[in-house]
């Protein structure tokens, strides 16, 4: 096989990963803004802002708004490990989390469209296009930019309760063998990208504070992910929650 390229702004985050391992730095610690680093490492800010998204993903820093970049404090090393995901108790079911997702982050992409900064539009964008360029490498990466956008959504909202919250929520997904399972299914990119697309129409919600349609826009994309997993789900299978754990009812009781 040929060799990998590494986009640009790869190569800065490995050249950023390395100034922090040479560095005195501590979990906790305040890193150097971007404007520095862009100084230091001799490119431009946007290229550094790539990288340090890249860094956030990856869980070496935590980008905090309105105060700057620190390095992640790694989970506690004295708690017990997590068990694997085939002997974890009391899952759920992917309906029932994407229930409970569509509840919340409707909401959340509505309060955002109030508080919603440039600077937040901005990063979002970013994830956008890291979302992007991963479906047309066929990568992984994208479930990773996806997961970014829906969490940057949540920090527009400048409420850290709302945050952990979908943090809560996206943990569990991490977590749920029956979701893993399903998501397995998911190799069509015609899904990827009209996720994609959805996602586009809530930025567009946003940029124009328009809480309405940024909750409407969520709340179709969330619908839209509940279809493509129905159309892939073993409706057979006595553990499948997709009729139990629907989106009509709820509709009626918050739309």
């Amino acid at each position: 096989m040929g060799e990998v390229v590494k986009r640009r702004y790869q190569e800065v985050a490995v050249e950023i990963r390395q100034m922090i391992a040479r560095s005195s730095h501590k979990p906790g610690d305040r890193l150097k803004t971007e404007r520095q680093m862009a100084e230091e490492l001799g490119v431009s800010r946007s290229l550094v802002r790539e990288a340090v998204i890249t860094l956030e993903l990856e869980g070496l820093v935590d980008v905090r708004k309105g105060s700057g970049i620190y390095l992640a404090v790694p989970a506690d090393v004295t708690e017990e490990a997590e068990p694997p995901v085939d002997d974890l108790p009391d899952d759920f079911g992917p309906f029932e989390l994407l229930q409970a997702r569509q509840l919340l982050e409707s909401t959340i992409a509505a309060f955002a469209a109030e508080m919603v900064s440039m600077a937040d539009i901005r990063r979002m964008r970013e994830a956008l296009d890291m979302e992007r360029e991963a479906i047309e490498k066929g990568s992984d990466d994208g479930y990773a930019a996806d997961e970014l956008f829906h969490r940057l959504i949540a920090v527009a909202t400048q409420n850290s309760v709302l945050v952990d919250m979908l943090d809560e929520l996206w943990a569990k997904r991490k977590r749920s063998r029956m979701w893993a399972q399903l998501h397995t299914r998911v190799f069509d990119t015609d899904y990827r990208r009209r996720w994609l697309h959805d996602h586009q129409e809530i930025l567009q919600a946003l940029q124009k504070k328009d809480a309405a349609r940024a909750r409407q826009a969520m709340w179709n994309h969330l619908q839209n992910v509940r279809e493509t997993l129905m159309a892939l789900s073993d409706v057979d299978d006595p553990a499948f929650d997709g009729y139990v754990f629907g989106s009509h009812e709820l509709g009626r009781v918050v739309k």
